[in-house]
């Protein structure tokens, strides 16, 4: 392994590139691997191109346009027996224009967009040739993960002279056995160099045994991430506490229903790690509605009966309000205090909320991130309560390690209403143990669900406006932009006005991102008292909303959200014993993934397998959150593909760590350079 600048060509400026590309060495280089190959054997005619794909085309120039001014764009047009197209380039140099003349014969490999002038490709690969320059080999070529500044052949370039230079020092990491019958530097040098006969399929779909080799190390590595994080979270004890005798009868005995088989087989699974006296790290899966929230709250008696204080954190104003109202609503006859605590509390508000969980006044404290916050300090923490764990970053819950007294480190116990796939369970949450509430409580109604196309809009608002006059509560959704609260906050607005001009007799709410925590909780309680019928929404209702009379939910512009999220908002409604519906609103039309995502949920009510297919569609980034897989990191493995190699990488990961730890530390720095490192014990 060398500096990546001892590679002949790469300066400081190359250097500098690369570092975008979090490569500083040979060996970051070496496993910098391919999104992708091209097929640049055949040339093929200008009258078949199809946009957005990169083929390689042969033809005479018929004229350089180059017009003056600041931003200049050079435009060339190239001709052969069939058609035209443009090439366009924004970056002009010498060897450009001395192969760019009318008249000389090109060859060019580049992506075909729509531009000004019909079929355009901008900067692409040019080559000057006669009519006797052979084609190419027929041979693979790697597409590299690049940046601006370092074009694919400079980056195909570097990586050969590191393969012929660097690759024969690369150590072998794993045993034998477990290597596919490919030693690394085999490895590597077919998947950076396929040869001629290389399978284009196999390679396209990851499951060639060269790449199945590096997938497999890889996996690994992320297992034994997972497994050192568990390891110096559980190095410090945590009190072991016994199952309550007191507030959690007493809890139950004020709810209006009983408990369903799930949540006490949960229930119990939490009482066996509390008695432990190493933290427990364990994760409630739960579809919308499965009552998660009570079995935290029977979690927290537990703690709470032997004098240690609780913190529930969820991750928006509102989610954390719903909470607060809840516990306290269950925990104050008991004779305990709630606090709550935000990052907007300013003033005398904050100090005594402060001031109270410093001197243990608190006994359970609610809040948002805030809680994380260094000058937040318990007086005598004992379980930490994580409400919606994706929004989070998979590091963050490292932090509460250290809010624990006496030399102890509090329990975790992290609630998600986002159904997990089983394998991204184990790789997002693999230093968790998972405990599933797979059962509805009684007297929940099935939500029908249809899809309406947006012209129909006029029509859906009629008869939403008149179920609402004949008492039924609904909730009105505006998604604008995918991760744009500023503008959803805009179209709810513009909608709210729309409505209530038109409808003045109904009562209607607004509730979205940008308002302030104490109005959006006025209007949320007054929906939930009946006082409103409807109520205008942007996503923000998505979690932890809990309205039993609501029955309606129309979700503008369905198309833009993801499955599970879609899923979550829905399960706003259904939440009482009237017959629900939700009418997800389209604009056509509809891609394919559209289509197959609204059709998906026309057909099932339930979470996981919601979940399953919304991984199979869209993948893991956004079905956790990039904050949540942002550490992920995955260069060559794709869970939804390789499930089936994550159960013997955990057991490998084990052996390793067990008998190996220096091999262990260094598939870390080979495969996560930039993840955190912990003491394995």
């Amino acid at each position: 392994m060398a500096a990546i600048h001892q590679l002949q060509g790469v300066g400081t400026a190359s250097a500098a590139l690369f570092e975008k590309l979090n490569i500083f060495t040979t060996d970051d280089l070496l496993f910098h691997l391919p999104r992708d190959y091209e097929d640049r054997s055949t040339i093929i005619p200008m009258n078949q191109l199809v946009v957005g794909r990169s083929y390689l085309l042969e033809g005479i120039v018929k004229s350089i346009d180059l017009p003056p001014g600041k931003r200049k764009s050079m435009a060339i047009l190239l001709q052969d027996d069939y058609g035209k197209v443009t090439l366009r380039f924004y970056h002009i140099y010498k060897a450009l224009t001395d192969r760019a003349k009318a008249g000389n014969r090109l060859r060019i490999f580049g992506e075909v967009r729509v531009g000004a002038r019909g079929l355009e490709l901008y900067h692409p690969e040019i080559q000057l040739i006669t009519e006797h320059t052979p084609l190419p080999a027929s041979q693979l070529t790697a597409i590299y993960p690049a940046t601006e500044g370092l074009s694919q052949p400079k980056l195909r370039e570097y990586i050969r002279q590191a393969l012929s230079q660097y690759s024969d020092n690369l150590p072998e990491l794993l045993p034998e056995k477990l290597t596919n019958g490919y030693a690394l530097k085999q490895a590597l040098q077919y998947i950076h160099h396929p040869p001629m006969d290389a399978n284009m399929l196999q390679l396209s779909q990851g499951s060639h045994p060269a790449q199945q080799r590096l997938i497999f190390e890889e996996l690994v590595a992320h297992q034994i991430s997972l497994l050192t994080r568990r390891a110096y979270i559980q190095r410090i004890a945590a009190p072991a506490f016994s199952a309550s005798q007191k507030f959690a009868k007493a809890l139950l005995a004020t709810l209006p229903f009983t408990m369903t088989q799930a949540q006490k087989r949960v229930s119990r699974e939490i009482v066996d790690d509390l008695k432990q006296n190493k933290p427990m790290l364990r994760l409630i899966q739960g579809d919308v509605g499965a009552g998660k929230t009570l079995v935290a709250a029977i979690a927290a008696c537990h703690a709470l009966e032997e004098g240690w204080q609780v913190a529930l954190m969820a991750p928006t104003e509102i989610l954390a309000e719903q909470h607060y109202l809840n516990f306290r609503k269950w925990f104050e006859p008991l004779g305990l205090t709630v606090c709550w605590l935000s990052g907007k509390q300013k003033g005398k508000a904050r100090a005594a909320a402060e001031q109270s969980i410093s001197d243990g006044s608190a006994h359970l404290i609610i809040g948002t991130h805030a809680l994380f916050q260094e000058n937040v300090e318990f007086s005598r923490l004992g379980l930490v309560i994580i409400d919606e764990q994706h929004r989070f970053g998979v590091d963050q819950r490292l932090a509460l390690r250290n809010k624990g007294v006496d030399h102890t480190t509090p329990h975790q116990l992290v609630m998600t209403a986002t159904p997990i796939p089983r394998t991204l369970a184990m790789s997002a949450y693999g230093d968790l143990d998972t405990s599933v509430i797979d059962e509805l409580p009684p007297g929940r109604t099935p939500i029908q669900t249809v899809t309406i196309p947006l012209e129909r809009r006029e029509e859906v608002l009629n008869r939403i406006t008149s179920n609402c006059a004949e008492g039924r509560q609904a909730y009105w959704v505006c998604t604008l932009v995918e991760q744009s609260e500023t503008l959803d906050a805009q179209a709810a607005e513009a909608t709210f006005q729309e409505i209530r001009q038109r409808f003045p007799h109904l009562n209607i709410g607004l509730v979205h991102g940008k308002m302030k925590a104490d109005e959006k909780q006025r209007v949320m309680q007054q929906f939930k008292d009946n006082n409103l019928q409807l109520l205008i929404a942007t996503t923000v209702i998505e979690v932890g909303v809990d309205v039993p009379n609501a029955s309606i939910m129309v979700i503008e512009n369905a198309e833009r959200l993801g499955l599970s999220q879609l899923h979550q908002l829905r399960g706003r409604v259904g939440r009482g014993a009237t017959a629900s519906f939700c009418a997800l609103l389209y604009k056509s039309p509809l891609s394919q993934h559209g289509q197959e995502r609204l059709r998906i949920l026309r057909e099932s009510n339930d979470g996981f397998v919601i979940a399953e297919k919304d991984l199979e569609i869209r993948g893991p980034g956004e079905l956790l959150g990039t904050r949540q897989t942002g550490d992920m990191g995955f260069r060559v493995a794709k869970l939804e593909r390789d499930e089936h190699l994550l159960s013997q990488a955990h057991y490998v990961a084990q052996q390793v760590l067990q008998h190996h730890p220096e091999n262990a530390e260094a598939l870390l720095k080979r495969w996560l350079p930039e993840a955190p490192r912990y003491a394995y014990v």
